[in-house]
């Protein structure tokens, strides 16, 4: 290991990878591989320069990496997922039904009221956007609506389910990090998700009522008529989709479910569209392609509806998701980010400043690791103990870690969550991130609460006492196991 790294120059690396990344997006070739890889790159140098041996640095970036290894493999089968759904007829059957029953006015609320529902039961905002959101994807062009108003419905709703559900990832890790339990923490969410839930659903309310080129029959009807023209459509093809959310609820782990319901998926391109065999392998793989070239807007045709998915679709996201797990790890192993977060920490004085030094924190570990659990784990860690030093119970903490680092994670183009809504909904981040309400009110709201001290529950003498007792015990602990490893007797 080397020396500790001046706090000049990690600015400087994490200057360097942010404006390589900005650059890039906004203004060159509109990709993230090569900048992160460049900003690892740069990262590694630095580290290199202070002392940090390559071997280390190499196990740092390695052990990053494997981190999303599990998110990867999700991906990649909800990828074949999709195909087989496209396939099979199963997410052109929800478009069709979709656009006769659901009502162009509401259709935004109604969006992102049905992913909330879906997301809250199953707990992740991965199958919905990769099942139900691809639906009202399609649903909304055929009813004419900015499918990226409808892509941050989708994503403000599957993100409520993926922080309120106690079958969420991230509901279990915030309070495992802070040390609250876990039902005490949903409930503790509850004050400030709600009043950005009333927010998003007033403001889908007025967008919707307001917008004059939705209800486009022309263009419904285009669509419909060319699912009837290349699918069967019967209301059976939806007893997937029930299946799919049994499996979740009954608590099958996700990769295997992934697997189940492509298999329904297959199953239906078989015996539903008699699709032939020897075509199944290269749809799973390459995606489902429609043989419809009817154009609906003078950007999409019904083909980019209802074609697409496959193994090779993700590809590209997770070749993102390693190049930033690269830089991730190199700016963790080397000690950058606790160095970030230390310096934060001494200019947070008050209470307010201390939630939104968590708040900001955890944002900044989203842009700068691109990963979610990280953005949970690392401020979780730094900011515990101060947060017991001023007598606030654990479950502020864990409140503030899913106030930003769950919600705000998709709407950074570069972040895992972020490439995979991009992916699953076929709208680029950059564009649906300013649609999604609920992830950009709910940090808000958590820091106001943090100013004006409401919902900011206080430990009473007698738990703060036990607290410091179990902090001197663990440290104590720490001591004992320390000393053993290195076969001391006294320490």
């Amino acid at each position: 290991m080397g020396k500790k790294i001046p706090a000049w120059q990690v600015a400087m690396c994490l200057t360097v990878g942010i404006a390589l990344l900005a650059y890039s997006i906004f203004f060159g070739y509109g990709e993230a591989h090569m900048p992160l890889l460049l900003a690892a790159a740069f990262t590694v140098i630095v580290a290199m320069l202070n002392g940090w041996k390559w071997a280390y640095l190499e196990k740092g970036m390695i052990e990053s990496v494997n981190r999303t290894m599990g998110a990867c493999l999700i991906l990649l089968m909800v990828g074949v997922l999709v195909a087989t759904w496209k396939a099979g007829g199963i997410i052109p059957t929800m478009i069709y039904y979709g656009l006769k029953i659901l009502n162009p006015h509401y259709f935004l609320i109604t969006a992102a009221v049905l992913c909330s529902i879906v997301s809250l039961v199953i707990g992740s905002s991965y199958t919905t956007a990769g099942t139900i959101g691809v639906a009202l994807i399609g649903i909304s062009l055929g009813l004419g609506i900015n499918p990226a108003m409808a892509a941050g419905a989708v994503v403000s709703g599957a993100y409520f389910g993926d922080k309120m559900s106690p079958m969420s990832d991230t509901t279990n890790l915030a309070p495992a990090v802070a040390g609250s339990n876990v039902f005490e923490h949903i409930r503790h969410m509850v004050y400030t998700v709600t009043p950005a839930y009333i927010i998003m659903i007033i403001i889908l309310f007025f967008t919707g009522k307001s917008n004059g080129n939705i209800g486009d029959v022309k263009i419904t009807s285009t669509l419909n008529t060319s699912i009837e023209k290349e699918f069967v459509i019967t209301p059976l093809l939806m007893i997937p989709m029930v299946l799919l959310i049994l499996a979740i609820v009954k608590k099958i782990p996700a990769l295997p479910t992934m697997f189940i319901g492509s298999i329904m998926g297959m199953l239906c391109m078989g015996f539903v569209q008699h699709i032939s065999f020897d075509k199944w392998f290269n749809i799973m793989h390459y995606g489902y392609h429609s043989q419809s070239n009817v154009k609906l807007t003078n950007s999409y045709t019904v083909a980019d509806i209802i074609g697409g998915g496959g193994f090779n679709a993700m590809l590209w996201t997770i070749s993102v998701c390693f190049a930033s797990m690269c830089f991730a790890g190199a700016l963790e192993c080397t000690g950058m980010l606790s160095t970030i977060s230390s310096t934060i920490l001494r200019r947070a004085k008050t209470r307010g400043g201390l939630v939104l030094a968590t708040i900001m924190t955890c944002f900044a570990m989203n842009c700068c690791t691109g990963d979610q659990y990280l953005s949970i784990i690392i401020p979780g860690r730094l900011y515990k103990e101060e947060f017991e030093n001023r007598k606030l119970k654990a479950k502020n903490l864990s409140r503030c870690l899913e106030d930003c680092a769950t919600v705000t994670s998709p709407l950074i183009p570069w972040n895992v969550c972020g490439l995979t809504m991009a992916g699953f909904l076929g709208i680029p981040t950059i564009i649906y991130f300013k649609y999604c309400y609920l992830n950009m009110l709910t940090p808000i709201i958590s820091v106001i609460y943090g100013y004006i001290g409401f919902s900011m529950d206080e430990m009473s003498d007698d738990e703060y006492k036990k607290m410091l007792e179990n902090r001197l015990y663990e440290q104590e602990e720490k001591r004992r196991n320390m000393a053993e490893s290195l076969g001391v007797e006294q320490y």
